[in-house]
């Protein structure tokens, strides 16, 4: 019984791109949850897939040269989010990162989200969901949405020329009816920073 739940997992997961990230939840139409944990730890044991978090699994994409390739973090949150139908944000230092603001990326990514609060250790990266406001979650623009974030995050006074000089830079990219939207919802303080044209 046992081995015909791994063998229908496998197969599951094969029909897969490699990479591809797998939920539990993702086997609900073979078996019960409980039994479908066990197929997974046993083709963990087995070298077929790779547990990159609790109730998180991979089958890794091989590279020629640097070997095993894991899904990298934002991908891991992303698939969270798909999964519980959750919106999320990414903020502080995530943010600045995303934009170039630091070279540093940063240990704790931390991400707003219209679901519960949690974190999830993922290696020696934690991925933390906050509890947030819709407002603060209604941003439609990519890149103007990680603009407001990363401003917010640097603070009114520490903000420094070359942090808005490179934040307007990236901004040229972004859609203009998207930063109009955006800019709606951030404080007055960044509205006058992103909109001052020198």
């Amino acid at each position: 019984m046992s081995k015909s739940i791994e063998h229908k997992v496998l197969e599951k997961v094969k029909r897969n791109p490699k990479g591809t990230l797998f939920f539990v939840e993702s086997f609900s139409n073979i078996e019960n949850p409980r039994a479908v944990n066990k197929a997974l730890e046993r083709l963990v044991k087995s070298g077929e897939l790779d547990r990159i978090a609790q109730g998180i699994y991979v089958r890794p994409v091989i590279d020629d040269h640097i070997g095993k390739v894991l899904p990298g973090i934002e991908e891991i949150a992303v698939a969270i989010a798909k999964r519980d139908r959750a919106t999320i944000v990414p903020t502080g230092s995530y943010a600045m990162y995303k934009l170039g603001l630091t070279t540093q990326v940063p240990l704790n990514i931390v991400f707003y989200s219209d679901t519960s609060a949690r974190k999830i250790k993922i290696g020696k990266q934690t991925i933390t969901f906050k509890k947030a406001s819709s407002k603060n979650l209604a941003f439609i623009g990519e890149i103007s949405m990680l603009a407001v974030q990363a401003l917010r995050t640097i603070g009114k006074e520490q903000a420094t020329e070359e942090d808005i000089k490179q934040i307007k830079k990236v901004l040229e990219k972004e859609n203009p009816k998207h930063l109009q939207h955006d800019l709606q919802l951030a404080p007055v303080w960044i509205r006058k920073i992103i909109s001052t044209n020198e």
